[in-house]
């Protein structure tokens, strides 16, 4: 079995620039399409406000295309992709500062339509609305997801089979597990639960309904160390491994499960270790050197450990239905929070020490993990614009100057003291806020810069 090479592999292939151009162009389409959602909100809910926007622009710099619609808003695409902004009437610049002296000079009419003009409750809507544009767009990219790889049934029906070396294979897509190794299962997680337990591990002893004829045969272990998962960035990325790819040996040492390959790796230290990978019916040789990481420990903090970037999980997945429409956006919903929670996690043991900051990421960082997650195909690349879209919507909240959180802060204040922090104040402050970005920015490129020479 060979496969076709997708566009991101013909793209790689292009002399001297492929390489860069196929982790530009991913980066520049997940950010693109993640911050004109996050724009048009600001812009679609001002609209509704009755306030007027004058630009609309995706990226900063020289314009590269522009054009003005009929309610004289001008839409335009510029040169450097890092974002974008929506200026409104009465704005001094894209970060939604006043521009004083336009608007003492405005009538009574314009004034209205401006967004210094508008009530605080408009403004805050406007404001809102953009993260939530993110986040509305992260619950339909998951919600797409479902309803189309399909949620798992409870009843132990397997749906599919992932490959592995050998075409013996005794279990089916449709057959009904009903016990394995003599322990009856009623449900899916059951027969994986009995695979984890099994000590030691290997062959299993599966008995299966199939068609109304019911058999017991032996098969393959449901955990072989088999790659479901490449993480970007990681040094199983760099050394070349592929979903889909099972490792046979690792340091000479040979494996049955995918816990073997753990206790391998975390026996390494940081040495290279040669591995032995069958894929698509041949056995390629690779080298892999593990790192030292902040990982989640599973109780909700971090610990170091020697790690690859591979996930494993079980050959054999449950038949799945298509859920109803609410179910879905349920599921992308929850999803969305989990990744919420996780990063907010993150970032409070970042601040408190327990993880380094090393683990930051900036732009160069993001289009390196776009690039590669481009590569590992089309699903893994929308998961990535559901999770970059959340990060920006959760980020854009924080209540500091220039965000949209610091926005809502100082509309927040205005509303209790019955106007506006004074404009010495406000400059002061967003002058703050601009420079912790630009600050966060810096060491996050930093960062990048130092896992690029490394």
């Amino acid at each position: 079995m060979t496969s076709e090479p997708d566009t991101m592999d013909l793209i790689s292939s292009i002399p001297f620039f492929g390489p860069f151009l196929s982790t530009v162009i991913p980066f520049v389409v997940v950010l693109g399409i993640v911050v004109f959602v996050h724009e048009y909100g600001h812009y679609i809910v001002a609209r509704w406000c009755g306030i007027h926007s004058e630009v609309f622009s995706i990226g900063f710099g020289p314009v590269i295309w522009s054009r003005t619609d009929a309610r004289g808003t001008l839409w335009q695409l510029a040169a450097i992709p890092l974002g974008g902004y929506v200026k409104f009437l009465g704005d001094g610049d894209g970060s939604s500062r006043a521009d004083p002296g336009a608007l003492a000079h405005m009538s009574q009419q314009d004034l209205t339509r401006s967004f210094h003009g508008a009530a605080v409750w408009r403004r805050s809507l406007t404001v809102l609305a953009g993260p939530v544009a993110n986040f509305i767009l992260t619950i339909v990219v998951f919600a797409g997801l479902v309803t189309w790889q399909g949620m798992p049934y409870e009843r132990p029906v397997v749906g599919e089979i992932l490959e592995l070396p050998g075409d013996d294979m005794p279990i089916q897509a449709g057959d009904l597990i009903t016990a394995v190794n003599g322990a009856p299962v009623a449900t899916f997680a059951e027969v994986l639960e009995k695979a984890i337990d099994m000590d030691p591990a290997g062959p299993m002893e599966v008995s299966i309904d199939r068609d109304g004829q019911r058999m017991t045969v032996e098969a393959p272990f449901a955990f072989p160390p088999l790659v479901q998962g490449v993480e970007p960035l990681s040094p199983a990325s760099e050394a070349g491994l592929r979903r889909g790819d099972v490792i046979l040996s690792a340091d000479g040492t040979d494996l049955v499960t995918f816990d073997d390959l753990r206790q391998v790796v975390l026996a390494s230290g940081d040495k290279t270790i040669p591995l032995d990978v069958w894929r698509e019916g041949e056995t390629v040789q690779l080298q892999i050197t593990p790192v030292d990481r902040d990982a989640d420990d599973g109780e909700g903090g971090f610990e170091r450990r020697v790690m690859i970037g591979v996930a494993g999980g079980p050959i054999y997945l449950p038949a799945t239905y298509t859920p109803m429409p609410w179910t879905a956006v349920g599921v992308g919903a929850m999803r969305m929070v989990g990744i919420i929670g996780q990063s907010l996690n993150g970032i409070k043991h970042m601040i408190t020490g327990a993880i380094s900051p090393d683990n930051l990421q900036g732009p160069l960082g993001i289009a390196q993990v776009s690039g590669e997650t481009a590569q590992q195909g089309f699903l893994s690349f929308i998961v990535l614009i559901g999770i970059i879209s959340t990060a920006i919507g959760m980020l854009n909240l924080f209540p500091i100057p220039v965000l949209d959180g610091g926005h809502l802060l100082a509309f927040l204040i205005e509303a209790i003291r019955g106007k506006p922090p004074s404009p010495a104040v406000m400059q002061i402050a967003m002058s703050i806020g601009l420079g912790l970005i630009l600050l966060l920015m810096v060491f996050a490129t930093y960062n990048d810069i130092m896992r690029l020479v490394s």
